[in-house]
């Protein structure tokens, strides 16, 4: 089944890449056995840097479910996820990972998103993008309240 999946994100990323929709990457998430999202790469045909093929999967599969969890799911991608993706697996609770391409392969066309690990790592005060804190006060008051919200859904 496995191999079923994956081969299904790949044919979804070299068919929609062919297309013109966007670059060569694509993913199915899969609960029970069954496929309840597609998702591929669609930055440059909706001029939205997050609409990594993952995310996308992502966004249709909690529509699809209706419900922000997906613990239970299963995701194939054609590629090793840049850390965006990997973030968004990890807050949808996506059980599984698998890849074809590695972030390496990935790199070797031009996709090179070890500048984004580096990054994350690096201290916020030496990052490339000049990043300042500003009225931490206030936006406390509403960490607060959140805390002390009786009727909030915790995610």
């Amino acid at each position: 089944m496995k191999e079923e999946f994956m081969a299904e994100a790949i044919q979804i990323s070299k068919e929609k890449m062919l297309a013109g929709e966007g670059g060569p990457f694509g993913a199915v998430i899969v609960k029970d056995g069954k496929v309840v999202a597609r998702g591929w790469n669609k930055v440059t045909s909706s001029n939205d840097p997050t609409a990594h093929a993952e995310v996308v999967a992502i966004r249709e599969a909690c529509q699809s479910l209706e419900n922000f969890n997906l613990e239970g799911c299963t995701i194939y991608t054609s590629c090793e996820p840049c850390p965006m993706c990997l973030a968004s697996i990890y807050w949808a609770r996506i059980d599984e990972i698998y890849y074809a391409n590695t972030r390496d392969d990935a790199a070797a066309i031009d996709f090179d998103d070890e500048f984004l690990y580096r990054e994350i790592a690096t201290p916020i005060e030496k990052r490339q993008i000049p990043t300042k804190q500003v009225l931490r006060d206030e936006a406390q008051k509403v960490f607060k309240m959140w805390q002390e919200k009786d009727d909030k859904i915790p995610y």
